[in-house]
Formats: structure tokens, C-alpha cells, sequence
């Protein structure tokens, strides 16, 4: 099995690019990357918050490519409001995020934000990676006005779907997951104490479930 990890364009490796304004772009462009590189499909697709929604855009517009989905701790506005979407005790941290110039301090706020953890060592390793792939605020601006738009398919995309959330995301309401699962009859797992960077917090919890998923003992 080969496992690629896509930067996002505006994002890692690609920071210089200009992000989408939309999440169908985004998976086209992540679809036209992989052809690139010539991995060939049939893709299975693990993704978090808006990379789940470019996984979902990509399995629906492309599903012969896509074996499998598993979405984490992501949310649509078709099935949830923008108050769960987006938790308003998260809009001050955010706000702080955009207005900072001071990237240990970003860093930090990023990491009580998204995670349970609190390692120092974690904080310098994202420092450096700000400093080296700094992401613009145009193009964060972007990718959240892609996310806040973008409209999922009516139904559930042809390939397999798995949803994985956190209890105690604080970014993303696990209600949001739960909606997902529910409207579209598709496998829910909710881990009881992880935030929303779930494969960060327990990366062990993401591949058990993905693997029990995948061998069908809990499709």
C-alpha cells in the first residue's frame, strides 16, 4: 500500500499558491496532484475537518476512483447550523490567530484549540514548520469561506463512508458527525476524550477503527 499526504494548495510544501475559493476545486486539484505523481486509483481516502469535505467533493464527482472515505471530526451545512459548524467560544481564538504576528504564541493557541495535548516539544516542531511553509491569511481566509460554502451532495457519495469524531472537539461540534452519520446511514465511531486534531491525539484510536472498518467488522 502507498500512502500519500497531500498538502492542500496554499498549504505545507504548496504555501505559496494561491488556495481555491471553493472545495471542488480543491479536490480537483488534489485529484490532478496524485496523476502527477502517478498514483494510480482506486484511492482510499482518510481526511479531517475541511480535507473531508475535499474527500467528499472528490468522491462524488469522481466515484470509481474512491474505495473508501473516512471522514474526521468534519461538518456540512446541509445537516448542521454554523454555531456547531464553528463553536462560538472558538471565534476570540481565532480572531487572536489572525491578529498575531508572534508564531510560538499562534502555535500554542493553535494546539489548545485543536488538541488535549500540551507538549512544548510539539509547539517548536509547528513553529518550524510555520516559519518554513507560513500559510497566508488570504489563503486561510479562503479555505474557511470554501468550508462555510461548500454543499455536499444530497445523498451519500457511492463509495464506503466512515465518520470518526472527538467528544471533546472544541473547534467542531461532534453533533455535526453525528448529523452526517445519520442522514447519510454510514458507520459513526466517537473517540470519549480526543479534540479535533483526532489523528494527533490518538493516531493508535484512528487506525483500529479505520482497520476494523475496513475488514468489515463494523460497516
Amino acid at each position: 500500500m502507498t500512502i500519500v499526504a497531500l498538502d492542500l494548495p496554499g498549504t505545507g510544501a504548496r504555501h505559496r499558491e494561491t488556495s481555491p475559493g471553493d472545495v471542488p476545486r480543491i479536490a480537483e486539484d488534489c485529484r490532478s496532484t496524485l496523476f502527477r505523481l502517478g498514483v494510480d486509483p482506486p484511492y482510499r481516502l482518510l481526511a479531517l475537518s475541511l480535507g473531508a469535505m475535499v474527500a467528499l467533493a472528490w468522491a462524488d464527482r469522481h466515484p470509481a476512483e474512491i474505495a473508501e472515505c473516512v471522514l474526521i471530526n468534519t461538518s456540512l451545512r446541509t445537516y448542521s447550523p454554523f454555531y456547531r459548524r464553528l463553536r462560538p467560544r472558538s471565534y476570540a481564538r481565532l480572531l487572536y490567530l489572525a491578529l498575531r504576528d508572534d508564531a510560538r504564541a499562534c502555535e500554542t493557541m493553535i494546539l489548545r484549540l485543536t488538541s488535549g495535548q500540551r507538549d512544548e516539544r510539539l509547539v517548536d516542531e509547528w513553529v518550524t514548520l510555520r516559519v518554513r511553509h507560513p500559510v497566508t491569511l488570504a489563503n486561510a481566509v479562503r479555505q474557511l469561506f470554501a468550508a462555510a460554502r461548500y454543499r455536499p451532495p444530497r445523498d451519500r457519495p457511492a463509495p464506503p463512508v466512515l465518520v470518526l469524531a472527538s467528544r471533546n472537539d472544541r473547534l467542531v461540534h461532534v453533533a455535526c458527525s453525528k448529523a452526517i452519520a445519520a442522514a447519510w446511514n454510514c458507520s459513526l465511531r466517537i473517540h470519549p476524550y480526543a479534540g479535533h486534531d483526532l489523528p494527533l491525539d490518538d493516531g493508535a484510536w484512528v487506525a483500529e477503527q479505520v482497520r476494523h472498518w475496513t475488514d468489515g467488522g463494523g460497516a
